[in-house]
């Protein structure tokens, strides 16, 4: 599995460019707003055009980051944990918002390049922020951590997935949302090859094998992805 490539994705040049929330030019001491962050300068080759692919600025235009992110509600008081981070597109976002965020990769460049970001936000920001260096074939949640769990272009690098959402399934309580955004099997100009894709159908019958309940399918408010909104059902359900 390798969930630290699911990010990335040849993407066509834009005209109405927006920029990413971490992409800005100057780092602000105090960031109650949350706007862009500077990022570091981080690596060589091959993880420099990672960085650069997942901090496109057209990413913002067809991705549309903070719609999808609507789609889980009020975060005021949950733990998110955002599995497949990366360079922490969505991970980031959702700080000023939730209790707690966790950025989970398998990979330690993007760990350790999380962690640069951290280390200059505000201090209330820090406290709310926790990267994690999961394994293949578990985030390493702790049993019910997680009022809410993202993943965005990473389903199809993932392994023996109704095993994988299981282990997830642990790591939610009772009730908790999981947001999973990934591309349509279609000749798309931008995203993974076909390898890497899986169809909306075979992701709900997966998720329903790992217990959860699908509670919504959007196939029409990104051009290139589909948005699925499952839960983890409560006792009573």
């Amino acid at each position: 599995m390798l969930i630290v490539s699911a990010c990335r994705q040849d993407t066509p040049a834009s005209q109405e460019q927006q920029p990413p929330l971490m992409m800005g030019k100057t780092t602000p001491t105090n960031n109650p707003s949350g706007e862009p962050l500077t990022l570091p300068k981080t690596g060589t080759g091959n993880f420099e055009n990672l960085v650069a692919d997942f901090e496109r600025k057209d990413r913002g235009i067809w991705q549309k980051p903070d719609m999808v992110i609507s789609l889980l509600g009020n975060l005021e008081g949950k733990t998110v944990a955002d599995i497949g981070a990366g360079t922490g597109y969505f991970t980031f976002r959702m700080v000023p918002t939730a209790k707690k965020v966790i950025g989970i990769d398998i990979d330690q460049r993007f760990i350790q390049f999380m962690d640069s970001v951290k280390v200059r936000m505000p201090e209330v920001y820090r406290k709310r922020f926790e990267t994690r260096l999961a394994k293949p074939d578990n985030p390493l949640l702790a049993p019910g951590e997680a009022d809410a769990v993202v993943i965005v272009n990473t389903y199809g690098y993932i392994e023996h997935r109704v095993q994988y959402f299981k282990t997830v399934w642990k790591g939610m309580s009772p009730g908790a949302k999981m947001l999973i955004i990934d591309f349509k099997k279609n000749n798309l100009p931008i995203g993974p090859p076909d390898e890497f894709k899986v169809a909306l159908s075979q992701v709900e019958q997966e998720l329903v094998g790992a217990g959860f309940k699908i509670d919504k399918v959007d196939r029409e408010s990104l051009d290139y992805q589909y948005i699925i909104i499952a839960s983890k059902p409560t006792l009573s359900q």
